[in-house]
């Protein structure tokens, strides 16, 4: 389904009449009150500026209009249309939430995803859905972006942040920088992070990230290898299989996949607000449980692999070393060597800011989790402690006698160990927008504390004076 294909939907159109209706009983998005702040170039400063234009930067505006922040702006690489994971690397078939979610909607009734979607398959169009097909769910998160008229450029990738005065410079890969006084990293599940024994360069072409875009087309009648055995793994191996490969084998070093999923456990409102709240030592105790007995895939991806006689599971079998030998690639387990024509390597994402460069004049000053909690012996964990620690307005925190990298925000996945799920859970998602929003609004008035203090003394809203109780105020008077 298509953009042109909603708005002339009449269902749509209803709609969005019935979203106008809702926005004006709630006065949305209210009148602005920020300060306006000039930048170097004689523009007007942003006061937010955020780095992806995906479901959580959407939310994130969405939350801010709300509160009476107008001069804001999405940026985002993808060109319009195409942001987020849900057409390129999500390759899954459905959303793994249910169906009844709720989140960017910020609690608006005619917002939310069921509204939507009946709107134009009726209720049993709805009760006839089983999970939210990934492409429909991105249909859904563009129609938000228009109906609530969020302001985004596309086709600009964020390379580097600076301090500039006051505010902060953004220079993107083209066009002018933008300046802000706030900058929030929107960026999703952040860097490919891939296994330090394998060389990407000599192995290239035949071995690509999950993220990576890959012509699956060109992998039929291909022997396919996976690493990982998550639920990405169980997406691109299922794709694979689809478009035709000879074989798919998945690999993993455990001896059977994960069975629970310990972050279902995490997924109510108690935990969601309070988990930023807990002392370090719980924060790090309660994810380090939970990442390191790892989230199982879901059981619709597992089958939709197991379907097919050419896939094969081999647990136990780590990768030690993988070579190219005659235009293929070799991979030594160990106690044999398999070979494949393509490797798909689902090995996760890096949460270090030194993987984000366009965090490179920050980079020195952020403080990580293993800098700020040392954990009992027994509860060491290297990749948790390459977490950004940050406070409860996911503000970057600085390193001892290091400069505060003031006015910079994350809102990704690298706020894991700091907040919870709050930015990659759909479910959670409104509750880490409206937190951020509002730590946003805080430091927005309290660093224009002296204009607004100017504003409040130049009031002059006679109320009484259509009445005989009015008493003008003598001239000359301070007020």
């Amino acid at each position: 389904m298509d953009g042109t294909t909603q708005r002339s939907n009449p269902g749509l159109d209803a709609l969005a009449r019935e979203v106008a209706r809702a926005h004006a009983l709630l006065n949305y998005p209210g009148p602005a009150w920020p300060a306006p702040v000039q930048a170097p170039d004689g523009t007007r400063a942003l006061d937010v500026a955020i780095v992806g234009a995906g479901m959580c930067g959407i939310t994130l505006a969405h939350a801010l209009k709300r509160e009476g922040v107008h001069a804001i702006r999405l940026f985002d690489a993808a060109p319009a249309g195409e942001e987020g994971p849900w057409l390129s690397f999500a390759r899954m078939e459905t959303l793994r939430s249910p169906k009844h979610l709720t989140s960017p909607d910020l609690g608006v009734p005619a917002l939310t995803f069921r509204a939507w979607y009946e709107a134009q398959h009726g209720a049993e169009g709805w009760n006839a859905l089983y999970k939210i097909p990934t492409r429909i769910w991105h249909d859904y998160l563009q129609w938000l972006r228009r109906v609530l008229e969020l302001p985004a450029t596309n086709g600009v990738e964020a390379k580097r942040i600076a301090r500039a005065g006051d505010l902060l410079r953004l220079d993107f890969s083209t066009g002018a920088p933008v300046y802000a006084r706030k900058v929030v990293l929107a960026t999703g599940r952040g860097a490919a992070k891939w296994p330090s024994f394998l060389d990407r360069d000599a192995l290239a072409p035949l071995v690509a990230h999950s993220a990576d875009p890959i012509d699956f087309g060109a992998l039929k009648g291909k022997r396919v290898a996976i690493l990982g055995a998550g639920a990405s793994a169980f997406d691109n191996a299922g794709t694979a299989l689809e478009a035709g490969a000879t074989s798919v084998a998945m690999y993993v070093r455990r001896p059977h996949l994960p069975q629970i999923n310990k972050f279902k456990s995490m997924g109510y409102p108690g935990f969601q607000r309070g988990f930023a709240r807990l002392p370090d030592e719980w924060r790090w105790r309660i994810m380090r449980y939970a990442f390191a007995e790892q989230v199982p895939p879901p059981h619709e991806s597992v089958l939709r692999c197991t379907k097919h006689g050419a896939f094969a599971l081999h647990t136990a079998s780590p990768w030690r070393k993988v070579e190219k030998r005659d235009g293929a690639l070799a991979i030594d387990l160990g106690t044999r060597v398999d070979t494949a024509d393509f490797a798909v390597l689902c090995t996760g994402f890096g949460v270090d800011p030194a993987e984000r460069p366009e965090l490179a004049a920050f980079e020195a000053d952020i403080a990580r989790w293993g800098e700020v909690h040392t954990p009992p012996a027994d509860e060491a964990d290297a990749e948790l402690a390459r977490f950004p620690y940050l406070d409860f307005a996911f503000r970057f925190v600085a390193r001892q006698g290091r400069e505060t990298p003031r006015g910079l925000h994350c809102f990704n996945f690298a706020s894991t160990l700091s907040h919870g799920l709050l930015s990659g859970d759909i479910p959670a998602l409104a509750i880490g927008a409206t937190r951020l929003a509002q730590g946003i609004v805080e430091d927005l008035f309290v660093e224009s504390a002296s204009h607004h203090w100017a504003a409040l003394r130049a009031l002059d809203d006679r109320e009484l004076e259509p009445t005989p109780f009015f008493v003008p105020r003598p001239k000359g008077e301070s007020k």
